[in-house]
């Protein structure tokens, strides 16, 4: 299984060039990483595996440290942090909606 720790080059450049096809489905705004954000963004790396994210101009974060507290949080690997975009992956728990293979 990929972690944080053990993901290499390769794997995240394929996680990226997914990632570029994939609209940004959350924004944390002013209120910042709340738990009912939490639990929508879980939820949705468990139907989606990857996901984006929009960190907006009122965010007391910046996207780097969202993309640090959010992967903690979720146990997710940051895959990408560009802008105020934040790309997360986390291999599904259901089977049934793995989709993305990581060799």
């Amino acid at each position: 299984m990929v972690t944080k720790e053990n993901i290499t080059g390769k794997q995240r450049a394929y996680l990226r060039s997914l990632a570029n096809k994939v609209p940004a489905i959350f924004q944390i705004g002013k209120e910042g990483i709340s738990p009912n954000l939490i639990k929508q963004l879980s939820d949705a790396l468990t139907a989606r595996e990857l996901i984006k994210i929009h960190v907006l101009e009122n965010c007391e974060l910046s996207a780097r440290e969202a993309s640090d507290e959010l992967s903690d949080i979720l146990e997710a690997i940051p895959v990408q942090t560009i802008g105020s975009k934040v790309v997360l992956y986390r291999r599904s728990d259901d089977e049934k909606k793995r989709t993305i293979v990581i060799k």
